[in-house]
């Protein structure tokens, strides 16, 4: 008699970026242990990163409602336990959320991401330079700590979905390679100055459709701005589902982003991505999966000798905050054009 198929737990309810990291190797996993199931526990806006693989579920955390504190997470995990029976629980995100969540349900096994925060704050404060494990190899360690050691170094990817007729309309018919341009991220530190930006949106637009990725009222405005500027530009935020927007992702022949969510999408979807780097930097661990060390754009350093100033951009000297204009559009454009 065969072994029961083993079902485990991976939770990660944080930022869309850090959501994204896992696709890559959880997609690893369903390829090379195909009899085991795996539950996803994270935020319900998103569940479609995980649409095409396999042998995963997805349940919702919402931890601002009724799962909100320790009744909350009770009460979220008296419904895993009522229909599942876990070998092991990986968890993924490792904050005093999920530790007492996983007090409540019932496990064989359970192993905790190492967050690296001593390395990572040796980094930030000057007295380390140097790349750190990134952060899918630190959910690879997880998984073999569990036992199931993944191969993530010839990954594979989803197909390109035909885009819908409503995306279409939207994006409009065109011969013209797609460009997709994220200028946003949480933290001004981490984005590329709009004024340069346009610069080169401006010049892609000569040669390519440029496809504007963001979100939030504010943001929106920017995008509209540049939309109306320029010929094949076409700002898609706000006019589709996330499902409709990563069927256009898939589509793009480059995606440029800053270090934020969106580099992390295109990357779990195997596009070729060109990041802006302003006052955060790869060695933190937070590149995007699978892309060659020459498509992150660095600000200078030698201007900058304090960079990375933090690890999530949200703290740098006033004088950093354009960090990034140390990058000049010419080559954020030779880039993209050297990658189409």
């Amino acid at each position: 008699m065969s072994n029961p198929t083993k079902h485990i737990l991976v939770i990660r309810l944080s930022a869309m970026g850090d959501v994204a990291m896992t696709v890559p190797v959880l997609r690893a996993f369903t390829q090379q242990y195909p009899n085991t199931k795996i539950t996803v526990l994270t935020k319900p806006f998103f569940k479609p990163f995980f649409r095409d693989l396999p042998n995963v579920l997805v349940v919702s955390a919402e931890v601002k409602g009724k799962h909100k504190g320790v009744f909350g997470l009770y009460k979220l995990a008296k419904e895993l336990n009522k229909t599942n029976d876990f070998y092991a629980i990986a968890d993924l995100h490792n904050v005093l959320r999920s530790q007492i969540l996983i007090k409540f349900i019932r496990t064989k096994r359970m192993a905790s991401m190492d967050k690296g925060r001593k390395e990572k704050k040796a980094l930030t404060s000057g007295s380390l330079f140097k790349q750190l494990k990134s952060t899918h190899q630190r959910y690879l360690d997880v998984f073999e700590t569990l036992g199931f050691k993944l191969d993530v170094s010839k990954p594979t990817f989803p197909e390109k979905p035909l885009l819908k007729d409503k995306t279409k309309s939207i994006i409009g018919e065109s011969s013209k390679k797609l460009i997709g341009i994220a200028p946003f991220a949480a933290h001004e530190g981490k984005m590329y100055p709009l004024d340069l930006m346009k610069v080169v949106i401006e010049a892609l637009s000569k040669a390519y459709k440029v496809v504007l990725f963001g979100g939030g009222e504010k943001e929106i405005q920017f995008l509209n701005s540049f939309e109306n500027s320029f010929e094949n530009v076409v700002n898609i935020a706000g006019k589709l589902s996330l499902d409709e927007e990563l069927d256009v992702i898939s589509n793009l022949d480059v995606m440029l982003s800053m270090d934020s969510g969106n580099a992390h999408l295109a990357a779990m979807l195997g596009v070729k991505v060109v990041t802006i780097w302003g006052v955060t930097h790869p060695y933190a661990g937070f590149a995007p999966f699978n892309q060659p060390e020459d498509y992150a754009l660095l600000s200078d350093k030698n201007q900058f000798p304090k960079i990375p100033t933090s690890i999530y951009g949200n703290i740098y000297p006033e004088n950093y905050k354009e960090a990034s204009r140390s990058i000049l559009p010419e080559t954020v454009i030779e880039k993209i054009t050297s990658l189409v």
